[in-house]
């Protein structure tokens, strides 16, 4: 997937009125996602994405996976969009739903399997939140 191609399904899917604004949630999510899982998992996914997206998460990369839950990742992403919590789950799954699309199966359930089972849900995996 090109990263324009990434960029117009997250618009899409979050209803957001520009492409800017599509980048500046994906941006935002990709950073926070990049705190919560491995730094080793974060190469492995940057592999999989367009080079600009794969430099968001290099750049929000930690030395250790920081463990919080879900309520934290949507509030670290509303303080990072100017949003409030609510709007955050909408646009984090905006943008994991289209990140599910957009890597191997075997990648996403990588990332699936570093986070708590709350977090599925936001990649579109539903069935696998419980």
């Amino acid at each position: 997937m090109q990263h324009h191609e990434f960029l117009a399904r997250v618009r899409e899917l979050g209803e957001y009125a520009s492409q800017d604004e599509a980048a500046k949630v994906t941006e935002a999510v990709l950073s926070v996602l990049a705190q919560r899982i491995s730094p080793g998992e974060v190469d492995d996914l940057a592999s999989q994405l367009p080079a600009p997206l794969g430099q968001t998460l290099a750049q929000a990369k930690q030395a250790q996976a920081e463990s919080f839950g879900i309520e934290e990742f949507y509030r670290r992403v509303a303080e990072r969009v100017g949003a409030r919590p609510r709007t955050a789950q909408w646009d984090a799954s905006a943008v994991l739903t289209t990140l599910a699309g957009a890597v191997s199966g075997g990648e996403l359930n990588q990332i699936i399997s570093q986070l708590p089972s709350g977090y599925a849900v936001l990649f579109g995996k539903a069935d696998l939140a419980s």
